[in-house]
């Protein structure tokens, strides 16, 4: 299979990518191409447009990065392969969601072990409505996913820009065992 990508990326690199009369790649291209094999986890792809030049951490239209696609899409293999590619596990799309997030969201619990085990992701990044990834999970009744962003330090007592915590959140849900579960959360020291 790997043949199969690498001759394809050839093909792509002689036909499609090429600007006419300079023989040199189309950037716009290689990228386009990048976020759809990621959205389709094609990671032998992935990789190989990586080592093409292919940014890791350039966004399309809608602030996407490869990683929020592989993500957002349920691709392991290929979100595993943009991280140790350097992947920036804490950019957001336009409206600031992380691929943290759109793990909690799409209930990818594999994506958000992943993420949560890569050092650089950030816990209580905010988007741009100051929601965390905890009042995701909250939201979507995620206790294992709370459980984890608990031994990575969560803030659960942090509030959005509506003045909702993780707690709030929960509740408004009908949840009241993740609404006290959070409650004793909010007032433990954080590590």
């Amino acid at each position: 299979m790997r043949i199969l990508f690498a001759l394809l990326l050839s093909l792509l690199a002689a036909t499609a990518w090429a600007q006419p009369g300079t023989g040199t790649l189309d950037a716009a291209s290689v990228q386009h191409y990048l976020f759809d094999a990621a959205r389709a986890g094609k990671t032998d792809l992935v990789a190989d447009l990586l080592k093409a030049g292919a940014p890791v951490d350039a966004a399309n239209g809608a602030g996407h990065t490869a990683l929020i696609l592989a993500v957002y899409n349920g691709r392991l293999d290929t979100a595993d392969t943009l991280l140790k590619a350097g992947a920036d596990p804490n950019l957001g799309d336009r409206r600031g969601n992380t691929a943290l997030m759109g793990a909690i969201f799409k209930g990818e619990e594999s994506l958000v072990q992943r993420l949560l085990a890569d050092p650089r992701t950030r816990v209580d990044a905010r988007n741009g409505a100051g929601q965390t990834a905890a009042m995701f999970a909250a939201l979507f009744g995620k206790r294992s996913v709370i459980e984890q962003l608990a031994a990575r330090g969560a803030d659960f007592a942090l509030a959005d820009a509506a003045g909702q915590t993780a707690q709030k959140l929960a509740l408004q849900q009908g949840n009241g065992e993740l609404a006290a579960y959070l409650q004793q959360l909010s007032g433990k020291p954080r590590h």
